[in-house]
């Protein structure tokens, strides 16, 4: 798959990984649309980088999509690929009973219903076009949960068989569905006070920057690479069922 000259929506594309994929595309000539729910954020990212088209968007709202996907097909009927990255993480502890988990954003809606339902609203303008693909970034804890973040790791394993299954269906159209599995990343905003919390952030192991791991998102899209793990995800992604549960008991 050709990663240059291409038009390309990124969710969540104002800070963390969307961003650093949204620099990425970029600096190999391909027009760039971010879109998030902060109007600030995105302003502070087309300043970074004045190559970037913006759109305020909440992805967790029916009519939100909606309006997304026309204003797409209006001002870039061109599109071809199609970035889920938008996503939320929370510490939650269901021994506490539903407050923790009515407290704050729902995970199910941002992680896994947006790009469900975004995917299948911009399957027909991607079809219509050349080198289409759709790009789901997913998270080894898809693979290798974390106890303290069950619904995030939860909604991850979901979008990854919901890759799985979608790449199937989509391949006599053409498109690509790749999927982009997250290692620990630490320059994001991603549940960042809760991973201050928790010490993850002093774990004394190699991580990639988010600009790190989105070079290696697009390499491996330029080579059709459609499960891209980096370090410990590439190896989750391909241990077997009874080595992972080893892992998830210890």
């Amino acid at each position: 798959m050709r990663t240059t000259e291409n038009t390309v929506l990124i969710t969540g594309g104002a800070t963390g990984i969307g961003f650093a994929l949204a620099g990425a595309f970029l600096e190999r000539g391909n027009t760039v649309i971010i879109c998030g729910r902060r109007e600030e954020k995105l302003l502070e990212a087309q300043r970074k980088l004045p190559g970037l088209k913006i759109r305020v968007c909440d992805v967790t709202d029916p009519s939100g999509r909606q309006d997304l996907t026309q204003w797409t097909e209006n001002n870039f009927p061109e599109i071809n690929i199609l970035v889920n990255n938008a996503g939320i993480q929370r510490h939650i502890d269901f021994t506490v009973g539903a407050d923790q988990l009515h407290a704050g954003e729902n995970e199910i809606r941002v992680n896994l219903e947006a790009p469900v339902f975004l995917s299948a609203m911009f399957i027909p303008l991607l079809s219509v076009n050349r080198d289409a693909a759709i790009v789901n970034v997913s998270s080894g804890l898809g693979f290798f949960p974390a106890v303290g973040m069950p619904v995030y790791s939860a909604t991850k394993a979901a979008l990854h068989m919901f890759s799985v299954t979608l790449r199937q269906q989509l391949a006599p159209t053409g498109i690509r569905v790749f999927e982009a599995i997250a290692p620990y990343i630490p320059d994001t905003e991603l549940n960042l006070e809760g991973r201050k919390r928790s010490g993850v952030m002093n774990l004394n192991h190699p991580a990639p920057t988010a600009a790190q791991y989105a070079e290696v998102v697009l390499e491996g899209i330029g080579a059709d690479q459609y499960e891209i793990g980096y370090g410990m995800t590439d190896r989750w992604r391909t241990m077997s069922r009874a080595e992972l549960d080893q892992l998830v008991t210890k």
